[in-house]
């Protein structure tokens, strides 16, 4: 596996790990419908929580939360809709981002909650 591959997955499971002990349930990790993908999906208070993970090793060229463009974003809720539709959710469902910066065992982590919605877009 590559490195940066490699630092992804050390990200996202230090990220599931930071929301599970702030009493989140994870329900879908990598969840795919086409060419699509959530990193994560999570419930929390009656809401659903569709969590973009974004992992750099330092923060020197590019801030992690600027790799989540128009485009991605917009990615990110087509693919909300379809997991919306497959699990027929009736639940309010919110768009978060969670930035890790370092190495395994030592990410700086900030969690944006609400860091986009549906009105910015549609």
């Amino acid at each position: 596996m590559a490195k940066h591959n490699e630092l992804g997955k050390a990200g996202e499971e230090a990220a599931v790990k930071y929301l599970e002990g702030k009493g989140y349930t994870i329900r879908h990790r990598n969840w795919r419908f086409l060419h699509w993908e959530l990193d994560i999906v999570a419930y929390k208070d009656g809401e659903v929580r569709v969590i973009e993970v974004k992992t750099r090793s330092s923060d020197n060229f590019k801030e992690p939360i600027e790799a989540v463009n128009h485009q991605k974003r917009m990615r990110i809720m087509k693919a909300t809709n379809a997991y919306i539709k497959y699990f027929n959710l009736n639940e309010p469902v919110y768009f978060d981002i969670i930035t890790l910066v370092g190495s395994e065992g030592i990410f700086k982590i900030e969690h944006i909650e609400n860091a986009f919605n549906l009105r910015h877009y549609y």
